[in-house]
C-alpha cells in the first residue's frame, strides 16, 4: 500500500519542488486570486519557523494554490510561495512526518533567498542544488534529523539527473551539506557560548531603496564606530541615492559614512547561489541581490546600483 501510494506521490512531484521563471508567474498573474488562496495557518507558522532560523525577512507571501506540488514564484511584481495542500498532507502522512512538508516549503524559500526567482529559464540543476542544501540547513536549525531532513526528496526524487533536476543521490548530497554545515555552527556556537543565528534579523521597518537619502540626513545614528576601527572593503552605489556614502566592511557589515563616524544599516551576507553569491540587507531598503560582477538587483531583477572597489 504504501509503495503504491509513494508512486502516486512520485507523479505528482514531478521530479522535484519546481520554480515557475518570472515570464510564467507573470503571465498567471492576473488570475493570481483565482490561482492562488492566502496559506492556512499552520502552513504559516512552519514558514514563520523556517524564517526565523535564518534571520531574514520574509519578503514573500505562502499561499496555497492549484499547483502540482510547490513553487516559488512571482506574480505582478510580487514574490509567492505557492504550494498544493493536499500534496503536502499526503506526502506527510505516507512518510509519517511533517518534516516532509517543512523541507518542500524550505527548499522554495532557498529559491527566493538565493535569488533564483531573478533570472529566466525555468529550472535548473545548480539553483536545485542550492535550494536543497538550504532546505539542509534549515531543517537542521529547527531541530530535524539528517533522515527527517532528506525524507521527502528520498522518496520522491528520480534516480537519474534530468534536463531540470539532479538525481537523488546529488540532491541528497547536497541536503547532507546544508545540514552538516548548520551542525557545525549549532556545535561551534555551544562552544563559545553565543546565540544560535547565522544571520542577524532586522528590527526595524523595511523601506526601499528609493528612501534611503530622505530618511538618512536627519537622523543622528544610533551606532557608530571610526572608519579606523573597522576596515573598508568596497563602497556600495545606489543610483536612487549617489549622495550616499555606503561601505561595505572587513566584518561585512554594511554602513553609512556620517559626521560622526561609520553608522551600522545592514549586513552583506553570503547565500547559496552560483548567481548571486551575496546579498545585501538593511533596515532602509528589501533584499538588494549581488551579482559575481558586482551589479546589485532588487527582488525585481532590476539593476538599482553596484558594489564596487573604494
Amino acid at each position: 500500500m504504501k509503495k503504491v501510494l509513494l508512486s502516486v506521490l512520485t507523479g505528482l512531484f514531478l521530479t522535484g519542488a519546481s520554480v515557475a521563471t518570472p515570464a510564467v508567474a507573470e503571465a498567471k498573474g492576473g488570475a493570481a486570486t483565482a490561482y492562488a488562496a492566502p496559506a492556512a495557518v499552520g502552513a504559516r507558522d512552519i514558514i514563520t519557523e523556517i524564517i526565523d532560523v535564518v534571520g531574514l525577512k520574509p519578503r514573500f507571501e505562502v499561499r496555497a494554490a492549484n499547483v502540482p506540488n510547490a513553487a516559488a514564484v512571482i506574480m505582478n511584481g510580487k514574490r509567492y510561495i505557492l504550494y498544493n495542500e493536499n500534496f503536502v498532507s499526503t506526502l506527510n502522512n505516507a512518510l509519517r512526518t511533517d518534516w516532509a512538508g517543512v523541507s518542500i516549503l524550505a527548499h522554495e524559500i532557498g529559491h527566493h533567498l538565493n535569488g533564483h526567482t531573478l533570472t529566466q529559464g525555468g529550472s535548473n540543476k545548480q539553483d536545485e542544488l542550492e535550494a536543497d542544501e538550504f532546505s539542509g540547513f534549515v531543517l537542521r536549525k529547527m531541530g530535524a534529523s539528517l533522515s527527517e531532513a532528506q525524507a521527502a526528496i528520498k522518496a520522491l526524487a528520480d534516480e537519474e539527473d534530468n534536463y531540470t533536476h539532479p538525481g537523488k543521490s546529488s540532491r541528497l548530497t547536497a541536503i547532507s551539506r546544508g545540514w552538516r554545515n548548520a551542525q557545525e555552527q549549532i556545535l561551534a556556537s555551544a562552544k563559545a557560548g553565543t546565540p544560535n543565528r547565522t544571520v542577524a534579523g532586522v528590527s526595524r521597518p523595511i523601506m526601499s531603496e528609493s528612501t534611503v537619502a530622505a530618511n538618512t540626513t536627519s537622523r543622528r545614528p544610533a551606532t557608530t564606530s571610526r572608519r579606523g576601527s573597522e576596515q573598508i572593503m568596497r563602497q556600495v552605489r545606489l543610483q536612487s541615492a549617489p549622495q550616499e556614502r555606503l561601505y561595505v566592511t572587513t566584518s561585512y557589515n554594511l554602513v553609512r559614512e556620517t559626521e560622526d563616524g561609520l553608522e551600522v544599516i545592514g549586513k552583506l551576507q553570503k547565500t547559496k547561489s552560483s548567481k548571486f553569491p551575496y546579498v545585501l540587507e538593511s533596515r532602509y531598503f528589501s533584499y538588494l541581490f549581488v551579482s559575481t560582477d558586482g551589479l546589485l538587483l532588487n527582488e525585481s531583477g532590476q539593476r538599482v546600483g553596484v558594489l564596487t572597489t573604494t
